[in-house]
């Protein structure tokens, strides 16, 4: 089986999928050779005529500069400089409009020329390049500022090492397919010798086993101005392809000459394919044997517009106007257009004042006849004449869709970056679609997106280095901070070794420490109010659970008893202060403290009578009213002997009490003088208190009696009758009491209020108040004795 360049060498040629036959429109740029345009009165260089970034300024406003000089620097191989095209002087660094589809404006050198011309000195041009480093050369090609000038400006240098041991097929570009445009056309015909010379330096560089130009058959005055030139050697062939458009591209070219197609996101090297235009060769050859950066170019101006069509020799940073003057440009008055590029490829001015660059090949003037003006664009039909015609064998009127739906994800699905711009599409819609134009403005936009997503990932990246030096200068504050203090404790130690305490700082932190101990003890400890409060819902779950049971319930009556015990034991403590007291001031009136006394023990006597009172009223009514059901008799009777039980405790209770309290009370009287007044009053209590107690003891015998009942189980009871009997026997005890109370405040209060009408001896009316109660007490007792 046949190799690739064996068929190459046999003259076979592939085809590649669409493409289209346009008019040329070559003819009338070629009739004459290559004219110099001139040198202009003021150059404007754009920092940025190329793929890749912009290099370092090296000069500044108000300074000289000579032809060749360089005016930025650049240290990676996708920067490359730029070249005073001419001597003259800076006049602005600023931003000028570039020549670009957006019209937008870039950062631009501004020279004005003196019109001397004067090259640099210290030019060293390479004689015999069969000798040197192949590296020397690129590095040479590279501070020549030379890249693509076919029109994608990818940095020469650059191209040259990806294919450096790579490329084992060299091609040279001079298809020239675009119509107008006719720059190699002529470079060919007038410096076919300097091209072959250009030719061989890139063979002395990436030594590839052919050299293969490509050249349309349109074109026969080249093709035998450079077969006179490579007769004689073997390692270059030229191959003369049909004229298509666009058979001129890389990917095109490359399927035309080899049958192989690039890879889809990748490059020619990556198939052993290198390929460099016939204008980067010239500008090659001039940087490597004449030390010429590249400053000027060939730039082909035609068009119906113009007088002088033709192709000439333009210094880089001349504007346009500048050459439609030369020219004999003549404006049409109400559609004047000028096209930079080809017809197909190109796009209109803004305006005249757009600077030649290194990429500008052809700057066209048509009339309206020549080239139609633009029309509306119309609905897409689906026709499909657009995917038949292109050359990349893309989707365009899907990549149509979603790039003016702004779908650029599904731009990037259907391979928008593999479109090369060469408007066969446009060319060929019956719509009159500007298809590239959206093409143009999605790449834009997915290029400015990734840009800004680079950007946010290197700020993310920088901001996390940050954080991490922050970090770490961090802990070796901490570190520093403690190494200082370990050293400050060692030398305290050193100083002070029989010192009480190794560390002040220690103490410090061992006294918070018990400060904060206290402080939780103190807060464990349980508050008197708490406390209280839990015995009083523990005594309400008590009572909750005794209130299921059978059982008699004597919670809530022993109860109040204790509440009884501890107001009598605190009138108790009460009177015993006020007496204390009343010994330490002799010569308080004993009048007021009589009055004192008495009002005090009439305000307990009512707070026991309230309490009586509430007692009464909470019991449930429902004592007196009949039963629904039947109740057991044994039960009812029980009950009532309880009732009665509890009013005799309760009456027993309270006179005991009293009669502890003043008992105590006559013991600490004093020696001292008696006021008469005051032993009247207390005369007139024991008297009152005496007529009481017979009256408890009649009714305490009158409830006691039914209490018989309870021991004759032989006899029937009714259920009603005794459950009645029971509830009168209880209301009537608590009526006793009552009456009890009422007639006791009633009584002291009239015997303090009276006085009495005649002098009484003190000694004798205390003596005989003494008695009194004393015989009140011993009656009481009895009375008990014969219940018990």
């Amino acid at each position: 089986m046949l190799s690739i360049i064996e068929k190459i060498k046999q003259g076979q040629l592939w085809d590649f999928h669409g493409g289209i036959h346009p008019a040329e429109n070559k003819v009338i740029s070629t009739r004459n050779a290559i004219q110099q345009a001139g040198l202009p009165s003021e150059l404007v260089l754009p920092l940025k005529q190329h793929i890749g970034g912009k290099g370092d300024i090296l000069v500044t406003v108000g300074q000289s500069v000579l032809k060749g000089q360089p005016l930025t620097q650049g240290n990676i191989a996708m920067c490359v400089p730029i070249h005073a095209p001419t001597s003259g002087r800076i006049i602005a660094i600023e931003p000028r409009t570039v020549a670009h589809p957006s019209g937008l404006t870039d950062l631009c050198i501004v020279i004005e020329t003196d019109g001397n011309d004067q090259w640099l000195d210290n030019r060293e041009p390479i004689t015999d390049f069969l000798n040197e480093d192949p590296i020397d050369l690129i590095e040479r090609i590279r501070q020549s500022g030379i890249s693509g000038m076919g029109g994608a400006g990818f940095p020469t240098s650059r191209k040259l090492q990806s294919g450096v041991g790579k490329a084992d097929i060299l091609i040279i570009n001079a298809a020239e397919c675009e119509p107008y445009i006719t720059v190699d056309d002529r470079l060919m015909q007038d410096y076919a010798s300097e091209i072959v010379t250009g030719i061989k330096i890139l063979q002395h560089i990436l030594t590839p086993k052919l050299v293969i130009i490509a050249i349309e058959d349109n074109k026969p005055d080249a093709i035998k101005a450079l077969n006179a030139e490579v007769s004689e050697h073997d390692n270059i062939l030229i191959r003369v392809i049909p004229t298509k458009y666009p058979s001129g591209s890389s990917r095109q070219l490359v399927k035309i000459l080899t049958g192989k197609e690039v890879p889809a996101n990748g490059r020619s090297t990556d198939i052993g394919v290198i390929m460099q235009n016939v204008g980067t060769i010239f500008a090659v050859k001039r940087a490597i044997c004449n030390a010429e950066p590249l400053i000027e170019r060939v730039v082909t101006l035609t068009g119906n517009s113009i007088d002088n069509p033709g192709n000439y020799w333009v210094r880089l940073g001349t504007n346009v106007q500048y050459l439609m003057d030369i020219v004999g440009y003549k404006a049409d008055k109400k559609h004047p257009r000028i096209i930079m590029g080809g017809s197909l490829m190109g796009f209109t001015l803004p305006h005249q004042q757009i600077p030649i660059t290194k990429i500008t090949n052809c700057i066209i003037t048509p009339d309206r006849k020549e080239l139609p003006l633009y029309n509306h664009e119309m609905a897409c039909i689906r026709c499909s004449s657009c995917a038949d015609a292109c050359p990349s064998s893309l989707l365009p009127q899907q990549l149509y869709w979603y790039a003016k739906s702004e779908e650029f994800d599904k731009c990037e699905e259907y391979n928008l970056s593999d479109c090369i711009e060469c408007g066969a599409c446009a060319y060929v819609c019956p719509s009159e679609i500007p298809l590239v134009q959206y093409y143009r403005q999605a790449k834009s936009e997915i290029y400015a997106r990734k840009q800004d997503a680079l950007s946010a990932d290197r700020a993310k990246a920088r901001f996390e280095e940050k954080n991490a030096r922050m970090e770490r200068d961090k802990l070796e504050r901490e570190n520093k901070f403690k190494l200082a203090a370990e050293n400050r404790r060692k030398e305290m130690k050193a100083e002070k070794p029989d010192s009480l305490g190794n560390d002040a700082i220690a103490a410090a932190i061992a006294r918070v420490k018990a400060q904060k101990s206290a402080a939780e003890s103190d807060v464990a400890a349980p508050k008197p109010a708490v406390a209280a409060a839990i015995a009083r819902a523990k005594a309400k779950q008590a009572e909750a659970a005794k209130a299921n049971s059978d059982e008699p319930d004597n919670s809530e009556m022993m109860k109040l008893r204790e509440e009884r015990k501890q107001q009598a034991r605190e009138r108790k403590t009460k009177l015993a202060t006020e007496n204390q007291e009343s010994q330490d001031a002799p010569e308080t009136s004993g009048k007021k403290d009589a009055v004192a006394a008495a009002i005090a023990r009439a305000k307990a006597r009512k707070v026991a009578q309230a309490e009586e009172t509430t007692e009464a009223s909470t019991q449930p009514d429902i004592e007196i009213q009949e039963p629904e059901e039947k109740v057991d008799p044994k039960k009812a009777a029980v009950a009532a002997a309880i009732a009665r039980a509890k009013a005799r405790k309760m009456a027993q209770a309270e006179e005991t009490t009293e009669a502890s309290t003043e008992a105590d009370i006559e013991i600490q009287e004093p020696e001292e003088k008696v006021d008469p007044k005051k032993a009247a009053v207390a005369a007139a209590i024991a008297r009152a208190k005496a007529r009481k107690m017979a009256q408890a003891e009649e009714t305490t015998e009158a409830s006691t009696q039914p209490d018989i009942e309870i021991q004759e189980p032989a006899e029937k009871v009714d259920p009603k009758k005794a459950a009645v009997a029971a509830a009168i026997a209880r209301a009537k005890a608590r009526k006793a009491a009552q009456a009890e109370k009422t007639t006791e405040a009633s009584t002291e209060a009239d015997s303090e209020i009276q006085e009495p009408k005649e002098k009484v001896d003190p000694k004798k009316a205390a003596v005989a108040a003494a008695i009194a109660r004393a015989k009140a007490r011993k009656a009481a007792q009895e009375n008990n004795n014969k219940e018990e």
